[in-house]
């Protein structure tokens, strides 16, 4: 099961996004990591799957989402779609010029500060990094108790805990980013491996 749609972009010395920032692909995720840290979600095209869609609930239900999507025909049908489902979302635009490269238009090619300004003026929850760590509830060594990592079984363990709380499948560093950062209570911890382990 392969999974690219989810991704965490963190770096300490830039403003922090509470909200999933939506965007199409790989290449605006990296734009993004550029300006902001931010969970991004990759839609990988606007025929959105079941799957998509419950990785955006969740992310909709947990820290809200903020569209930011290429300024051309695919991505206002994505924009279109994800806020009939979800009209609570934040939208953040960047205009066809800023976001046109060579004849290329996505977000890809946006300036990091062009991608800022747009998230501010979206009224993304930005919070300027203090430089501190932030304490993390979950480690490797429960990874590891959770049979999730360091046994054979481990990948499937991993693609069905993740497809359980419907966080988009990780590996084991990518998991840890994500349980810490969504703050996924313990009751859900323990679901998602009775779930693992009923089957």
């Amino acid at each position: 099961m392969k999974d690219t749609k989810y991704r965490d972009v963190n770096d300490d010395k830039k403003p922090k996004i509470k909200e999933a920032i939506v965007v199409e692909g790989r290449d605006d995720t990296l734009a993004v990591s550029k300006a902001v840290n931010a969970i991004t979600i990759e839609t990988h095209g606007f025929g959105l799957s079941s799957k998509m869609w419950e990785i955006l609930d969740k992310a909709y239900r947990e820290r809200g989402l903020i569209i930011l999507t290429d300024p051309d025909h695919g991505g206002r049908s994505i924009r279109r779609k994800i806020i009939n489902r979800f009209p609570g979302s934040k939208q953040a635009f960047i205009s066809r010029e800023k976001a046109s490269k060579k004849g290329d238009v996505g977000i890809e090619n946006a300036a990091p500060d062009d991608i800022l300004e747009a998230l501010k003026k979206a009224r993304a929850s930005l919070m300027e990094s203090s430089g501190e760590t932030t304490k993390e509830q979950y480690d490797m060594t429960l990874l590891v108790k959770w049979g999730l990592v360091g046994e054979s079984s481990s990948r499937k363990r991993r693609e069905m805990f993740c497809d359980s709380l419907g966080i988009g499948y990780s590996n084991a560093k990518g998991l840890l980013k994500k349980l810490n950062q969504y703050e996924i209570n313990q009751e859900e911890i323990e679901c998602a491996l009775s779930s693992i382990d009923c089957n």
